[in-house]
């Protein structure tokens, strides 16, 4: 019987120190290579005002559809096509923010961005979630503010500290 039992305890081990991150910087160190240089919110915040930037949302339409950041384009992470962003963005030299909930997805699709040519990508540090708990206005695709934030799973959903957690 307590033979049969330690393959399950090691594997609950295992699932329980991945998941056990104390900061989101934990999270981001654990699951991100640093291969695409991060952003602050605040850089993006001064870089929106003044439209210097093309602003990507690598977040599903799901997502999306409860709230985004002003000027985001939807590119969504599982259907990416740097074929698409290539054809619509021609200068490789435009400076070009990608964004998830927290920045795990979208340094993936900066990596694929990166790989079409793209020569200034940024990672939005700490995603949408890190954008709405530093106060910044996240909006419906209507454009109308809102508080919902679509934090991908519960587990992620810890990090948002403003705003209201949607998961669904």
């Amino acid at each position: 019987m307590m033979k049969s039992l330690i393959p399950f305890f090691l594997v609950f081990v295992v699932i329980e120190a991945g998941f056990s991150q104390k900061t989101f910087e934990d999270v981001l160190d654990q699951f991100n290579s640093g291969s695409i240089p991060y952003i602050s919110v605040e850089e993006l915040r001064m870089n929106q005002v003044n439209k210097n930037v093309v602003i990507l949302d690598a977040r599903e339409p799901e997502e999306f559809a409860v709230s985004t950041i002003e000027g985001a384009r939807l590119i969504g992470y599982n259907e990416f096509s740097a074929e698409k962003i290539s054809e619509e963005i021609t200068d490789k030299e435009t400076a070009i923010v990608v964004f998830c909930s927290l920045g795990v997805r979208s340094e993936t699709i900066g990596e694929k961005l990166q790989k079409a040519g793209f020569e200034n990508v940024r990672n939005l540090y700490g995603g949408i979630i890190e954008w709405k708990n530093k106060g910044y206005p996240v909006l419906t695709p209507d454009g109308d503010e809102t508080e919902n934030v679509h934090t991908f799973s519960r587990y992620w959903g810890k990090w948002l500290t403003k705003g209201k957690k949607v998961y669904d």
